[in-house]
């Protein structure tokens, strides 16, 4: 695997593999890596000659400096990890090589309600931070494709946007949410969980599988009222939980019966804050 911490190095390598018309995927990470983010690694690999990923904890996207301060960072770890995975780049830059003239932006990205609702309600600014970081790398790296985790659902449309928006040709891939044997999702931030939080972080999942359990035609307001419930007696304390339209994410009070959905949440166990999502089936 090779490693590069510089942009200007990392194009040039890119520019010759592309001229012997070699694909190049891509998987950005805050690092912390876990067996989620290799699952990316293995997918790219199926479809392209160059795997590429990079680890840059991108400081735009946190709106709470100490949620930032407390990210875990597991450099040699995730350099391990890589290589075991046989990625071909891993690319680990400075917040000075990401941004040279400083974090601040000019840009405003026209991401229309994906950023009034959900994570973007209880996260202002989160989602122009992750379009400003992701604007510089896939600036950078030119990836024929984008490989991306469905846990992120809502960052998955804002992303699809942003390459819209900037118009780069690059193809989109979300791959499957991957859950350790009791149902939680795999995630970075379950490094932060203490022993009693992680036996309760279940909890996050099971009210979404209740969700995808129970729902039916008609109205939404009784189940997601009972899936709260169910949250915050288990400790959590909840910002949402919500079903809305799989496409587009756009709130779903009343179901026909047919549109695909999909049920999503967020809640804090003490410090940590977890999301997760789940894909609802429709009726036949």
């Amino acid at each position: 695997m090779i490693i590069f911490k510089r942009a200007r190095e990392l194009r040039a390598y890119l520019h010759k593999m592309k001229d012997k018309g070699l694909k190049t995927g891509f998987v950005p990470t805050m690092g912390a890596l876990h067996q989620g983010h290799l699952s990316l690694i293995r997918a790219s690999q199926k479809h392209n000659e160059i795997t590429l990923c990079s680890v840059f904890v991108n400081p735009t996207q946190f709106n709470d400096p100490k949620d930032f301060e407390k990210y875990p960072v597991r450099t040699e770890d995730d350099i391990y990890l890589l290589e075991r995975a046989a990625c071909d780049i891993l690319f680990l830059p400075t917040v000075g090589e990401i941004y040279p003239g400083g974090i601040t932006s000019g840009t405003h990205y026209a991401l229309g309600n994906l950023e009034n609702i959900l994570e973007g309600m209880y996260r202002p600014g989160h989602f122009q931070g992750v379009c400003q970081v992701m604007e510089r790398l896939l600036n950078i790296v030119h990836p024929d494709c984008l490989y991306l985790g469905q846990k992120d659902y809502q960052q998955c449309m804002v992303l699809k946007r942003l390459v819209e928006l900037i118009q780069l040709p690059v193809r989109i891939e979300i791959c499957p949410t991957l859950r350790e044997s009791d149902g939680l999702a795999m995630s970075s931030r379950n490094l932060r969980l203490n022993v009693p939080e992680r036996e309760k972080a279940t909890g996050i999942f099971k009210a979404l599988e209740f969700i995808r359990q129970n729902i039916e035609p008609g109205t939404t307001n009784h189940i997601l009222y009972d899936a709260q419930v169910m949250l915050s007696q288990n400790g959590f304390k909840v910002d949402y939980v919500a079903i809305s339209k799989a496409e587009n994410l756009e709130l779903v009070n009343h179901w026909d019966g047919k549109t695909p959905l999909v049920a999503l949440a967020a809640a804090f166990l003490n410090q940590v804050r977890l999301i997760d999502n789940l894909l609802l089936e429709t009726s036949n």
